[in-house]
C-alpha cells in the first residue's frame, strides 16, 4: 500500500511541476515580447488617450512590479481563472471550451487512423523487400510538411475525384481528409518504432518456442510479439499527442475547420496573450495526463514490468520475514540466558 501511495504522490508532484513550469514560461515569454498589451487589446484603429490606457493597465494589474504580477497570475490560475480574451472579450476558459470539441474529434480520429495504419504495417507486411518499400514510404511522409500533405489530399480526393467535401463541418465526411492528413506522419513514425520492437521480440527465445508449436507469422505477432514490441510505440504515442495538437493548427487552417488550432493562430496574430497562455496550459495538461495513462498501461503490455514489481514486493516481504525471524531468535536467546 505504501509504494502505491508514494507513486501517486510522485505523479501528483510531476503534474504540478509541469503545469507550474508551463505557466511560468508563458508568463515570462509574454513579458519579454516587445509591445504594449493594452494597445494590442484596443486594436490599431483605436483613438485612446494615454490616461485611458493607464487606467486599463491599472485595472489589469499591468502597472505592478513583475514579481507581484507573477504571484497574482499564479493565484488566478489556482482559482481556475484563465483570464479574459483581449479580442473576444470572453473568458479564456469559454473560448477554449467552445472550440475544444472539434479539435478533440479531429485528433482522436487521427490517432485511431495512425494506430490502425501502424498495426497494419506491423502485422501484414512481410519480407525484406516489402518492409523496405514501406520504410521508404514512411520516410517520404515524415519528410513532407503537414500542410503540403493536406493540400495534396485536397487536390486529389476533393478537387480531382470529388470523393470528399473541400471544407465545412455539416457533412461528417469533411473530417476524413483532415484526420488522414494529421495521421499520416504519426503513423509513419509509430510504424517504424513498432516494427523495430516486434523484430526485436521475434529474436527472443519465447518466439522460437511459439514457432516450434506451429504458429504462423500473424498469430505470433498478434498474440505474443506485439505486446512486447508495443511498449516503445506506446511511450512514443504519448509524445506524439503534442504533435497532433500542434499539427491541428495547420490542418484546421488548410481545411477551414473550427477548433483550437485556428483559435491559436488567430490569438498569435492578434497577440491575444491570455488565450495563448490558456492554450499552452491546456496543452501541458493534456501532455501530462496522457503520459500518466501511458505509464499506467505499460505493466499491462510488458509482463517483465509486472514481474519486476512483484519481485520487488516479494523481496520486501521476504526481508520483513527475515527481520521478524531474527527478532524472534534474539528473544529466544535472551530467554535462554535468563
Amino acid at each position: 500500500m505504501k509504494p502505491l501511495l508514494v507513486r501517486i504522490a510522485q505523479i501528483a508532484a510531476s503534474v504540478i511541476v509541469v503545469l507550474w513550469g508551463a505557466a511560468t514560461l508563458a508568463f515570462l515569454a509574454f513579458r519579454v515580447i516587445p509591445g504594449d498589451p493594452v494597445s494590442v487589446m484596443l486594436g490599431p484603429q483605436a483613438q485612446v488617450s494615454e490616461a485611458v490606457k493607464d487606467g486599463i493597465r491599472a485595472e489589469l494589474g499591468l502597472d505592478r512590479p513583475p514579481l507581484e504580477q507573477y504571484v497574482a497570475y499564479l493565484g488566478q490560475l489556482v482559482r481556475g481563472d484563465l483570464g479574459e480574451s483581449y479580442q473576444l472579450r470572453m473568458p479564456v476558459a469559454e473560448v477554449i471550451g467552445r472550440q475544444l470539441g472539434a479539435t478533440l474529434q479531429l485528433t482522436a480520429l487521427a490517432l485511431v487512423i495512425a494506430v490502425v495504419l501502424a498495426l497494419a504495417g506491423a502485422l501484414f507486411v512481410r519480407g525484406r523487400a516489402a518492409r523496405g518499400v514501406v520504410a521508404g514510404i514512411e520516410l517520404v511522409v515524415l519528410s513532407s510538411p503537414v500542410f503540403w500533405i493536406g493540400i495534396l489530399l485536397l487536390t486529389v480526393f476533393a478537387f480531382g475525384l470529388g470523393w470528399f467535401p473541400v471544407s465545412g463541418t455539416r457533412n461528417p465526411a469533411t473530417i476524413v481528409l483532415p484526420a488522414v492528413t494529421l495521421a499520416l506522419p504519426v503513423s509513419a513514425l509509430l510504424g517504424q518504432v513498432l516494427r523495430d520492437g516486434i523484430e526485436a521480440a521475434e529474436r527472443q527465445p519465447f518466439a522460437t518456442t511459439v514457432r516450434a508449436r506451429g504458429a504462423g507469422h500473424v498469430r505470433l505477432t498478434a498474440h505474443h510479439t506485439l505486446r512486447h514490441g508495443a511498449a516503445g510505440a506506446l511511450t512514443l504515442t504519448a509524445y506524439l499527442v503534442g504533435s497532433l495538437l500542434g499539427g491541428a493548427v495547420l490542418v484546421e487552417t488548410v481545411f477551414a475547420r473550427p477548433g483550437l488550432g485556428r483559435v491559436t493562430l488567430a490569438a498569435i496574430t492578434d497577440r491575444d496573450l491570455p488565450v495563448i497562455s490558456g492554450i499552452i496550459l491546456f496543452s501541458a495538461l493534456v501532455f501530462v495526463v496522457v503520459n500518466v495513462v501511458v505509464e499506467l498501461l505499460h505493466p499491462l503490455l510488458d509482463p517483465r514490468q509486472r514481474q519486476a514489481s512483484r519481485g520487488a514486493a516479494g523481496h520486501g516481504a521476504a526481508g520483513q520475514g527475515i527481520a521478524g525471524q531474527g527478532a524472534v531468535g534474539q528473544g529466544a536467546v535472551g530467554q535462554v540466558r535468563r
